[in-house]
């Protein structure tokens, strides 16, 4: 059987863009079939280089934050997601996620990444490293301010609410549960003397956005 290997130049595969809007256009209508799904405020994603940096409750965050994001937007995500089965290191492939070694310096994993905003693309992460049964328990990693702050782009904070409940840490289980997401202003490298403090001001928005987002219900 061949081997589908994680994409590691900047871009997408040429059918990407087109499967991207299909998808697109498919989960924003299967969405609220399954869970009451909104996007609160009016904030959105900007045009051109971008880092987005969200919580990380489950498995579905990734899709619903590219939903939410309505752009392309290339993932990363731990490397030990790859080689479990030909259909999902397909759909990685295609949905162009960068694999990401934990335990060791991601130096190719970040290099692909700049090479990706450096071409007017997207890339979102989640700063905690790991799914989380609620926020605060990890404290985040820096990477996402470094990526932004590395390229001058902006850094988007992305609130999910009520993903955990959606779908567990433990199992695969779809649950009927409204899902939230809220974004937030984008956040400029110039206003910040380093990665740590946007980092941190990354930190505060999404502890007031989240617990905006739970006192909504």
């Amino acid at each position: 059987m061949s081997v589908i290997r994680p994409r590691l130049q900047a871009g997408f595969p040429a059918t990407t863009y087109n499967l991207w809007r299909g998808a697109q256009w498919g989960v924003w209508r299967a969405l609220p079939r399954v869970w009451d799904f909104q996007v609160v405020g009016e904030n959105a994603v900007p045009h051109g280089p971008v880092v987005i940096a969200a919580n990380h409750f489950s498995h579905v965050d990734p899709f619903v934050a590219a939903v939410a994001a309505e752009r392309p937007t290339r993932f990363l995500g731990v490397d030990e997601l790859f080689g479990r089965s030909r259909f999902f290191d397909a759909l990685t492939y295609y949905l162009g996620v960068i694999p990401m070694p934990r335990g060791t310096v991601p130096l190719q994993s970040m290099r692909t990444a700049l090479d990706h905003l450096a071409t007017g693309g997207g890339v979102t992460l989640f700063p905690e490293g790991r799914r989380v049964s609620e926020w605060g328990e990890s404290p985040p990693k820096q990477g996402a301010a470094w990526l932004a702050m590395r390229v001058g782009c902006p850094l988007v904070p992305m609130a999910l609410w009520g993903t955990g409940e959606a779908m567990g840490l433990e199992d695969l289980k779809l649950r009927r549960h409204p899902v939230r997401v809220a974004i937030g202003d984008p956040m400029y490298p110039a206003e910040y003397a380093d990665r740590g403090e946007m980092t941190g001001a990354w930190y505060d928005w999404m502890t007031r956005a989240l617990a905006m987002l739970d006192a909504r219900q």
